[in-house]
C-alpha cells in the first residue's frame, strides 16, 4: 500500500489524474488497452472533470481506454442518482468516447439479474484471461464502505470473483457491486477521499485491527497489484493518532 497525502484535495486530485495517465500509457504499450472501473459519488466527479479538462485530455489515448463500474445505484441511467450518468456527464461526454468503451449495469433488469449479466459481461470481455482490471477506482463512505460493500451485508463474505447486487435495508434500495476479489484482482487500485469529513473512516480502515464487518474496505488488499490511497491533510488528520 502506498499512502499519498497532499495539502489540499486539488493537489490530491490532480496527484490521481497524472497516475490515471500514466497507467494508461504503460496498459496501453503492454496490452493496447486500459481496463478501468470508475467509482460513483461526489469525489471522483472532480477527478472526472479534470481528466476532461484541455489539460488532460490529450494526455490520454481515449480511444483505447474501456470503461466500467464497480457499483450502481439501482435507479434509471437517467436519474441523478445514477453513477453512470454522472460520469457520463463529467467524462465520457465531453472526451466523446464511443458507447463501445463503455459498459454499464442494466438497472432496467431485476437487481439480481442486472448483477448476473454484469459479471457475463465483465468475463466476455476479458474471455479467456482472467478479469483483471488495469484500474479500479473507489471511493471512501463516512462508514467506511467502498464500492457498495456495505458494513454488516452478506457481500462482505462473498468469495467468488463476480458482480452482486446488495439490499440496503436503512436506505430500503438495492445496489449493484464488484465484490471484493474481483476488485483484488486489478493491476492497480486508488482509493480518493479527501475533507475532515472522511478523517474518521480512513483512520478506521488504516489504522485499527481487522474488522470487515465494521470497515468493509480493509477488504481491499490484493495479493498482488497495487493499492495507493490519495488523501489531502485533513483526511489523512487522524492517522498520526493510529500509528499510521
Amino acid at each position: 500500500m502506498k499512502l499519498n497525502v497532499f495539502p489540499t484535495s486539488d493537489a490530491a486530485i490532480q496527484a490521481l489524474a497524472d497516475y490515471f495517465v500514466a497507467l494508461a500509457a504503460q496498459a496501453v504499450a503492454a496490452r493496447g488497452r486500459f481496463v478501468v472501473a470508475l467509482s460513483g459519488g461526489s469525489s471522483p466527479k472532480r477527478l472526472y472533470e479534470l481528466l476532461a479538462s484541455p489539460a488532460y485530455h490529450e494526455q490520454v489515448s481515449w480511444e483505447q481506454v474501456y470503461f466500467f463500474f464497480g457499483d450502481e445505484r439501482n435507479v434509471p441511467h437517467t436519474s441523478p442518482d445514477s453513477n453512470y450518468l454522472m460520469a457520463k456527464k463529467a467524462l465520457l461526454d465531453p472526451l466523446g468516447i464511443r458507447p463501445n468503451q463503455v459498459f454499464a449495469v442494466d438497472t432496467e433488469e431485476e437487481p439480481a439479474e442486472a448483477a448476473a449479466q454484469y459479471g457475463v459481461a465483465i468475463e466476455e470481455f476479458f474471455g479467456e484471461r482472467k478479469a483483471r482490471f488495469d484500474l479500479v477506482l473507489l471511493g471512501l463512505g463516512d462508514n467506511a464502505h467502498t464500492a457498495s460493500l456495505f458494513p454488516h451485508t452478506p457481500v462482505l463474505h462473498d468469495k467468488t470473483v463476480g458482480v452482486k447486487e446488495v439490499w440496503l435495508p436503512e436506505q430500503q434500495v438495492y445496489r449493484i457491486t464488484f465484490t471484493a476479489p474481483l476488485i483484488n484482482q486489478a493491476r492497480a487500485i486508488a482509493f480518493l477521499a479527501f475533507g475532515a469529513g472522511k478523517a474518521e473512516a480512513v483512520a478506521q480502515v488504516l489504522g485499527t485491527e481487522q474488522n470487515i464487518e465494521q470497515y468493509p474496505a480493509q477488504l481491499i488488499a490484493p495479493t498482488s497489484g497495487d493499492v495507493a490511497w490519495y488523501l489531502d491533510e485533513a483526511a489523512a488528520s487522524e492517522l498520526e493518532q493510529k500509528g499510521v
